[in-house]
């Protein structure tokens, strides 16, 4: 039971740590990362952002790299 209960804590973390950066890259990040999404209206910002949430790491560091 308690291996599941740490799996259950760790998989909240990662998807509290995938919400507040999906945030802030749907915000600030999609332009650096994609120009063509530079401009892009809110409705297609709010698609991407539950795959923002879950691929954070990968998009973290495309985000780090483009800068």
């Amino acid at each position: 039971m308690q291996a599941a209960e740490w799996f259950v804590y760790a998989l909240t973390a990662y998807l509290a740590a995938g919400l507040v950066f999906a945030a802030l890259f749907v915000a600030i990040g999609i332009g650096r990362v994609d120009p063509a999404a530079r401009h892009a209206p809110i409705g297609f910002r709010l698609m991407v952002l539950p795959g923002c949430a879950i691929l954070w790491p990968l998009l973290l560091g495309r985000w780090m790299r483009s800068r």
